[in-house]
């Protein structure tokens, strides 16, 4: 118990969050709203070329109000990816929507185009499409925009895990109808908790806000036309955002660093594969991870209980794919193979995430990749 903890992916504070948080207490600014959550939203909307942002308590907020945008109500259909946290589902429930999952794919572990075709054919008019980047990896952002273009559906992007990661040169968040971060502590930049919606259209950014904060109309009076939310960021928070972002691409840097250092240090170990990366994009690699071939006497469990045994090191599963939640066991799911067959449930059933923090050292990598090669 006395060995130095290995996290799997920990918030790094740099001294100009504190700088930020100063100005918010010396003002009195320490509410949910103020000149530090305005600058963030412009700082963030000048970084991802997004157009418009709206700063919210999370990003599960971020995924309901865009859903409230679309005006998903009881019995629509919102097709959404299979294979990630269930925080990139829950919101179409609270809205009393129908969720469908679409499996991932092998290239990307994203949403697979081809099972978006098969769901079509049976829904054809789904409310909405919500994408996921897993674990900071774009997904065939391509393919997925040409269908929901040609169905005339609404993408939503949720790149809570993909904020800075690239596809053909543009920030994933931006190519959709509207888009989601996530600032939560263990992503690549943390605001301790929050997220943001963002969008082209100044209007959606504008509602954004206005439902967010209790839907308040413009009256001397406390008046309410709509039902609204308390989901607006603190400005104590959003300057904790302000500093992180101003490290964002070193944060990049470092992860990419970790994730290549897996990749070649497990070169030579056959029955070990890292998650893939998107030839027309540049992931942030928010966490690196790893499968196990098939039939191995090696289970991701017995790596992770190594890893914690002789390491002291945090890792963790893959996400366990929606469709195989007790929760939505009523939901509709389309795998990605013809033959019914799951990428999703594979990549669970053999994949883990290895620690991925950027203040790991060498000492700290050379532990954990010695770790998991003696295994195999």
């Amino acid at each position: 118990m006395d060995k130095k903890r290995i996290y799997l992916s920990s918030p790094t504070m740099h001294g100009e969050e504190q700088r930020y948080v100063q100005e918010a207490f010396d003002t009195n600014w320490v509410a949910p709203l103020g000149p530090n959550v305005n600058a963030f939203e412009k700082e963030m909307e000048e970084y991802t070329g997004c157009g418009h942002a709206a700063a919210l308590s999370s990003g599960t907020a971020a995924i309901h109000m865009a859903l409230r945008l679309l005006h998903v109500k009881q019995g629509d259909i919102v097709f959404v990816s299979d294979l990630t946290f269930s925080a990139s589902c829950n919101p179409i429930v609270y809205e009393n929507g129908t969720p469908v999952f679409i499996d991932a794919e092998p290239d990307t572990w994203n949403m697979s185009p081809q099972a978006l075709e098969r769901a079509y054919e049976k829904y054809p008019h789904p409310k909405a499409v919500i994408c996921v980047h897993l674990y900071g990896t774009p997904a065939k952002l391509d393919e997925i925009m040409e269908i929901c273009t040609a169905h005339g559906t609404p993408l939503i992007e949720d790149a809570a895990e993909s904020l800075g990661s690239t596809y053909q040169g543009r920030y994933t968040g931006t190519f959709g109808k509207y888009g989601i971060y996530s600032f939560n502590g263990n992503k690549i930049i943390t605001t301790s908790g929050g997220g943001m919606f963002v969008s082209a259209e100044e209007e959606a950014a504008k509602k954004v806000t206005f439902l967010a904060t209790q839907a308040r109309d413009p009256a001397r009076h406390y008046q309410h036309s709509q039902i609204g939310y308390n989901y607006r960021m603190s400005n104590v928070t959003a300057g904790i955002g302000r500093g992180q972002l101003l490290h964002l691409e070193e944060h990049k840097a470092k992860k990419k660093a970790i994730y290549e250092q897996y990749q070649a240090a497990f070169a030579d170990v056959p029955a070990i594969s890292m998650n893939p990366m998107n030839d027309k994009g540049d992931a942030n690699n928010w966490l690196s991870c790893m499968t196990i071939v098939k039939n191995s006497k090696i289970t991701p469990d017995m790596v992770m209980d190594a890893l914690q045994e002789k390491c002291n090191a945090e890792s963790r599963p893959i996400w366990k794919p929606m469709h195989m939640q007790p929760v939505f066991a009523a939901c509709d799911f389309f795998a990605h193979g013809e033959d019914g067959s799951s990428v999703g449930e594979e990549v669970f059933a053999r994949g883990l995430c290895l620690p991925s923090d950027i203040k790991n050292t060498d000492e700290d990598m050379e532990a954990i990749i010695r770790t998991v090669k003696e295994l195999f």
